[in-house]
């Protein structure tokens, strides 16, 4: 028992530099033909995908950058889970156009696509050759994020999540030059989320906050950021589903994504997403889904430390989850619950069984969980073995 310990940090170095504008509220994409203008932009390419095309979001935002006099195009052919194919394809239309400024409309496929595309635009080589962080020696593009889900925060962040088209195991490619210029969020771009789409995606943002909280590379500006992102998230994920609505809740929601995205950039994320990885390139698990279910027992498993367990205490007691007091044990206890109601909410079963899983592919998945560099800054060290169990128990949760 005791209570949460404020020198949890004291002996961890950091290095803080805010590298994305943060641009908030209903209607601001109305300003981003004066934002990229800040930007000294006369040519900009629009990334995005398909599915967002028929919102009408992209030729708006289309529309207000040629009001503005900057010449302007659509690259509509983002996928899911974008591949190095995807990328080097974004990267065709932004050399033919000329662009010297990017816009990543969409969910984090459309913006790790813009992202990605910037590495080979101003790098040159493909995109393995990013692959970790800080590979790019030259000066990169600026990029405009303007997220419509609220989930992956990649608004916020200087890594972009790209799929090797062969492989299909994601390839995490950071530098800060990649971080974008301007994060532009706007709730009303979320109002047209479907259901499936507003619950994995915010299940995403918790775990991201529950995650990066933890890390073993935290610091107090990442505490800060993903205690904010749980507590907001937390209590407004259920009201976005139950209202959707509800432009509030809607905005909390993607106010909360874009704060763990910074937590996420200002430390890392855990066994959870390293878990996650495997189970989308094997089961076509979405991403969300597959670390929402996963993060309950990477919470269990990591609450043998005693640090996370007090950081897993304070979180609970940030969100004044009911049931909370000192006993930092039965924190965990509360917050696990908290995280498979969460999943009821969301309509998310939490077992990999329901999912198409097939536990004869565990020990494969564990060997690649192993090997995902976000499995370095678990709190806990964490096994080959460790994985194949955490996995089992997931299988029929």
């Amino acid at each position: 028992m005791g209570k949460y310990d404020p020198n949890i940090v004291d002996n961890i170095s950091f290095d803080y530099q805010a590298r994305t504008r943060l641009v908030f509220g209903n209607g601001k994409l109305n300003e981003i033909g004066d934002i990229a203008k800040t930007l000294s932009a006369g040519r900009a390419l629009i990334v995005t995908d398909p599915g967002l095309m028929q919102t009408g979001h992209p030729d708006r935002a289309c529309n207000l950058l040629r009001a503005a006099g900057i010449e302007s195009a659509i690259f509509k052919d983002v996928i899911e889970n974008p591949t190095t194919d995807c990328v080097k394809k974004c990267r065709d239309a932004a050399v033919d156009l000329g662009a010297d400024l990017l816009v990543g409309i969409g969910g984090g496929s459309a913006m790790d696509t813009a992202k990605g595309a910037n590495f080979l635009i101003t790098n040159g080589g493909q995109m393995k050759d990013y692959w970790g962080f800080g590979k790019a020696d030259k000066p990169m593009l600026p990029v405009i994020a303007i997220p419509t889900t609220a989930g992956t925060g990649s608004e916020c962040q200087s890594f972009a999540l790209i799929s090797d088209a062969t492989t299909h195991m994601k390839m995490a490619c950071g530098d800060f030059k990649a971080a974008p210029r301007v994060a532009l969020l706007d709730p009303e771009l979320t109002m047209t989320l479907p259901f499936s789409v507003t619950a994995h995606t915010g299940v995403d943002a918790i775990a991201h906050a529950v995650e990066s909280a933890v890390s073993k590379k935290r610091n107090p500006f990442s505490m800060m950021y993903a205690q904010r992102a749980f507590q907001i998230a937390v209590h407004s994920l259920k009201q976005a589903l139950d209202e959707p609505e509800n432009l509030d809740a809607r905005g909390r929601m993607l106010l909360g994504a874009a704060y763990a995205g910074m937590a996420i950039e200002n430390s890392m994320l855990g066994a959870a997403h390293s878990m996650a990885n495997p189970l989308t390139a094997h089961f076509d698990v979405i991403h969300g889904i597959a670390v929402g279910i996963m993060l309950p027992h990477v919470v269990r498993f990591n609450s043998e430390n005693p640090d996370a367990r007090a950081i897993y205490a304070e979180l609970v007691n940030v969100a004044a989850l009911k049931g909370r007091n000192d006993d930092h044990s039965h924190s965990v206890s509360i917050l696990v619950d908290k995280l498979f109601e969460l999943l009821e909410t969301a309509h998310i079963p939490a077992s990999l069984t329901s999912h198409g899983v097939d536990g004869n592919m565990i020990p494969v998945m564990a060997g690649e969980a192993y090997n995902q560099w976000t499995r370095l800054f678990n709190p806990r060290d964490i096994t080959t073995n460790d994985f194949e169990i955490l996995y089992r128990q997931a299988l029929r949760a």
